[in-house]
Order: structure tokens, then C-alpha cells, then sequence
């Protein structure tokens, strides 16, 4: 598996922007995710800001992996939907200004095929995925949160490429599903992976996050997975412990290419 694409949150690693940029690069990272709700939020950025962020990612050649925009609601939920709408279409103007092509979010419920929500939820992913076509950036909602066959039958109710998947490895196992099946079900949709590992509880969604490879993820079976289908794409990286989190993730980065 190429592990030649590994990014993470930028605010994970320091709150002053260059400073996360620096010590990307001296972790060996490619890219970072910045967090469009944030200091990143598309309405504070002047070209000028602008100009200037590029510059810094040029200098420690870093790139943008991601924009990261979680939303309150979901796109089933009709409470202040045209402004969840508009907001998601400004971030991904924003990801691709910054030259990356996917913008992470939940998708909220997924309702049954003959709820009626189910075909307003078509219909607004429909709309992101014709403005995402058009800026040259794709929605990337979570697999763990939302269950895999669930994602599987809204990406079939729509239009080619309108919705990506991230493959979140950690919060598949704690929500009941396995990863590495996540991987078959949701195949060419994948669009981002976010290698976590976890330890599952009692009941689904009620286990814990733990350090990329101490728990219950089988990462070399879904990477193993992941590479039959061809998956070239970014390998988010997230770590557990904020007050450890450049050790941490120098241990992940470690671990990742010694599979």
C-alpha cells in the first residue's frame, strides 16, 4: 500500500498556522486538512490571506489535503438547510483554492429508501455535487458514523461522483462495522481514508479511541483491501492524545510504513 500520502489536521499540530506547517514537514507529512469553521472560515480570507497561506505551504512543501467542514445538522435536516447548503458550497470554493479536491463532513441521518426526506436528501446532494463538479472539489461524508450500506444506497441515488466516502477505520469498528468489508461496500466511492484505530464497547458506539495500532483495527487487512481496489488517495492520520500529538503521530507514520 503507497503510504506516500499522509496528511493531518493542521490545528492538531499547532494553533499558529506555520508553525503546523513546519512541523508537518519535520514529521515527514505530505499534506495537512485545515478547518473551514475555523481560521480558515471562507468569509475571513482576503486574497491577501490568501496569497500568503500559499506561500507558507509552498515554503515547507506542504499541500492541502482536505478541507475539514462538520456541520451541526445533516443534509436530511430541513432546520436551516439552505444555510448548511450555501456554507458546504463555500467550503469547497475554499478547498479548491488551496488546490485540494475534497471537503469532509457527516451526512447526518440517511432515512429509509420511502421516507420522504430520503428524496430531499438526493435532491440537496444532488445540488452540492453539480456545485462541486463545477469548482473542481467533491462532499466527503464519513463511513463509522453512517453505516456502509447505508452510504452505499445514497451514493446509488445519485449522480456519478456527486459523493465521496472517507473511510474512517476507527469509528467503522466502534459503530459495529468492519473496515475492511467497508472497503468492498463502498469501493470506487472512497475518495479519503482516516486510518484510526479503536477498541470496541458493549455495544455499538459506545467504544473508545486508542493509539494507531494498540486496538481492534485490522489496518493491514484494510489497506491490503484498499490497494486490490486500486486506491491511490490521501491517509488521514489522527491522534488521540492532543498534548502527545507529534509523537504520536511520528509513531503512526512509523507503524503505517512498516506494514
Amino acid at each position: 500500500m503507497n503510504t506516500s500520502r499522509l496528511s493531518t489536521a493542521a490545528d492538531g499540530l499547532a494553533k499558529d498556522f506555520r508553525q503546523a506547517l513546519r512541523r508537518a514537514r519535520d514529521l515527514g507529512l505530505q499534506g495537512v486538512e485545515i478547518d473551514a469553521r475555523g481560521a480558515f472560515e471562507p468569509a475571513r480570507l482576503t486574497q491577501t490571506a490568501m496569497r500568503q497561506l500559499r506561500r507558507w505551504l509552498g515554503d515547507e512543501g506542504i499541500v492541502v489535503s482536505a478541507v475539514v467542514f462538520r456541520t451541526r445538522g445533516g443534509y436530511a435536516e430541513a432546520e436551516r438547510l439552505e444555510g448548511r447548503i450555501a456554507a458546504t458550497k463555500a467550503a469547497l470554493e475554499l478547498a479548491r483554492a488551496f488546490g485540494a479536491d475534497v471537503v469532509l463532513n457527516h451526512v447526518g441521518d440517511i432515512p429509509a429508501h420511502e421516507d420522504p426526506r430520503f428524496a430531499m436528501l438526493v435532491d440537496v446532494l444532488t445540488d452540492i455535487g453539480a456545485w462541486g463538479e463545477r469548482v473542481g472539489a467533491r462532499l466527503c461524508v464519513a463511513a463509522g458514523p453512517a453505516a456502509p450500506t447505508d452510504l452505499a444506497r445514497l451514493v446509488a441515488a445519485l449522480p456519478d461522483g456527486a459523493l465521496g466516502c472517507d473511510l474512517v477505520t476507527g469509528a467503522l469498528l466502534v459503530n459495529g462495522h468492519d473496515p475492511s468489508a467497508a472497503v468492498a461496500t463502498l469501493a470506487d466511492s472512497i475518495a479519503v481514508v482516516h486510518a484510526t484505530d479503536a477498541v470496541a464497547g458493549p455495544f455499538a458506539g459506545r467504544g473508545s479511541a486508542v493509539v494507531l495500532g494498540t486496538g481492534q483495527v485490522d489496518l493491514p487487512d484494510v489497506l491490503g483491501a484498499l490497494e486490490e481496489r486500486g486506491y491511490r488517495g490521501w491517509i488521514g492520520l489522527e491522534p488521540v492524545d492532543p498534548a502527545d500529538a507529534r509523537d504520536e503521530l511520528a509513531d503512526a507514520i512509523a507503524h503505517l510504513r512498516n506494514l
